[in-house]
């Protein structure tokens, strides 16, 4: 089993903003670098045991708090600008130019979760991906939930969010067990795509000037797992339906059929799911 070296980082974005990272750099040689996207409001640690496994594989990696969370929040949640928009247009860029400068010359892939995959056509860069893989990412569509987490979800985005913002001038996303405080524009912009239909879709022409969901022809893997009340199929469905040229392949996962209690919409990166990472590791050897 290789080894490898974790060294935390700093990356610049083009608007100055600066991100806390987590360099993982595979001893010996690179078979390719990964980025891993992560899902709304989840610090860059949740991912460090399946970054970990990639990089003894011989994949160089980089996770990251997006803009407003974890590390990379300077300051007061209430004083934060992000949007997930921004974490779309500048972070997922930046973070992807430090991955090519770490490690030339190779092949560089997308490793989304949740909010890290959908967010992929908002980078200017996505074109220098060589493959994506997703899991949990779908537009999150409120109007497809299937009951009773159909009340829970309108719950949190049409009621929580509001009031939260407007009482604390943020979201309390973690007094309900999802994730990080999370910056005022950041669930606001959650709320109206979640809303909607194909979730970013809802801001074309209005506040997305300019993306790259309608161009993007590179090898996509999006995994589900049958017990996501979230990333359902018609909500990943939904997603998919964005991209218009984009070639996908699918996959549902159960955690009966590999003796998991649950997958759900977080567990895959847990290390008591490392029987699931060979999936992610397969798909990069082959796109590598």
């Amino acid at each position: 089993m290789k080894t490898f070296h974790l060294d935390d980082i700093i990356i610049d974005c083009q608007d100055g903003q600066q991100l806390a990272a987590s360099l993982y750099t595979p001893q010996g040689d690179v078979k390719g670098a990964v980025l891993i996207g992560p899902a709304t409001g989840i610090k860059r640690q949740f991912y460090q045991s399946f970054a970990g496994y990639l990089a003894q594989q011989g994949y160089g990696v980089i996770t990251y708090d997006n803009r407003g969370i974890g590390e990379s929040l300077t300051g007061n949640v209430r004083a934060s600008k992000a949007s997930l928009q921004c974490w779309g247009e500048q972070d997922m860029p930046a973070v992807l130019e430090a991955l090519k400068s770490y490690f030339p010359d190779k092949t560089y892939h997308l490793i989304g979760h949740s909010a890290g995959g959908q967010l992929v056509g908002l980078m200017h860069n996505a074109k220098e991906l060589s493959s994506i893989f997703n899991f949990a990412s779908s537009s999150g569509q409120l109007s497809n939930m299937k009951l009773p987490y159909a009340f829970k979800a309108n719950f949190f985005m049409n009621v929580f969010v509001p009031l939260s913002n407007l009482f604390f001038g943020h979201t309390k996303s973690q007094l309900v067990g999802m994730g990080e405080p999370l910056p005022k524009a950041v669930a606001q912009q959650w709320r109206l795509w979640c809303n909607g239909q194909g979730y970013v879709k809802t801001a074309f022409g209005k506040t997305v000037d300019r993306h790259w969901y309608h161009e993007l022809t590179t090898p996509s893997m999006w995994v589900n797992a049958s017990d996501d009340e979230i990333a359902i199929d018609e909500n990943v469905a939904d997603m998919l339906s964005v991209f218009k040229k984009l070639k996908v392949d699918t996959l549902t996962l159960s955690p009966q059929e590999y003796g998991l209690p649950e997958i759900g919409h977080m567990r895959f990166f847990s290390r008591k799911s490392e029987n699931l990472w060979q999936y992610a590791l397969t798909w990069l050897e082959q796109h590598s």
